[in-house]
């Protein structure tokens, strides 16, 4: 892991970024969700880092944000409420981290009542959520956006992550492997490959998730710069 250089600590003065962390819960009825096992830990740190960094920072989030970072927080749920308050955000934004884990699919219909246990089973019929990063390549402001994906893979790790880095058009994506116990979900740590359009960055070996996002955000100021 590179030392951290002396322009980081104010690097991104006068720059708005947005971060989103935690995975969205998409409804099935009033106490029922469609979910997944993201803590929000890796968001957090991004914005903490962010601010540290002399940032203006938006954090929307499903779950608790940071309480030391001087952040302006965006609660939301769905990953379609995620979309909405990005639409917002973005415009005058200099930079997304898109660490939220954002569900792909979402029940076709809720139920306004409590669905009751029976004998037979229950069938759900899912469809595709928003693509927030697809919409986010297409939009109008995405020429003065320095966009940052994550990629949480159990297999064809590599693959996966450079195929959604030419998809979605992104800057960079941070790649983790969440097969692993020692950084799985919810983990106080991570371990990274930073990857852009033409492969491997970086490797940032385990370390706590607030040192991973400090240089994940060394590497954006670099490439800003």
């Amino acid at each position: 892991m590179a030392a951290p250089s002396s322009n980081d600590e104010h690097g991104l003065a006068g720059r708005r970024v947005v971060v989103t962390a935690g995975g969205t819960r998409e409804p099935i009825d009033p106490v029922r969700y469609l979910g997944n096992r993201s803590s929000g830990k890796m968001g957090n740190a991004l914005a903490r880092a962010a601010a540290h960094a002399g940032a203006d920072v938006t954090l929307i989030t499903t779950v608790e944000p940071p309480r030391d970072a001087a952040v302006h927080v965006v609660r939301v749920e769905t990953a379609a409420s995620m979309a909405r308050a990005l639409e917002d955000a973005l415009p005058d934004a200099s930079v997304l981290l898109m660490a939220a884990a954002v569900a792909d699919y979402r029940p076709v219909r809720v139920s306004h009542d409590k669905i009751k246990k029976s004998a037979g089973a229950l069938i759900l019929e899912l469809e595709p959520t928003v693509d927030i990063l697809t919409s986010v390549r297409d939009a109008d402001y995405r020429g003065s956006l320095f966009v940052v994906g994550f990629a949480a893979e159990t297999s064809d790790l590599l693959a996966n992550a450079q195929k959604k880095v030419r998809e979605k058009g992104l800057d960079l994506i941070v790649l983790n492997d969440v097969s692993r116990g020692d950084i799985a979900m919810g983990s106080d740590a991570n371990e990274v490959t930073i990857i852009d359009g033409d492969g491997v960055v970086e490797e940032v070996h385990r370390a706590p998730k607030d040192e991973v996002a400090r240089e994940i955000l060394r590497l954006v100021m670099q490439r800003m710069r």
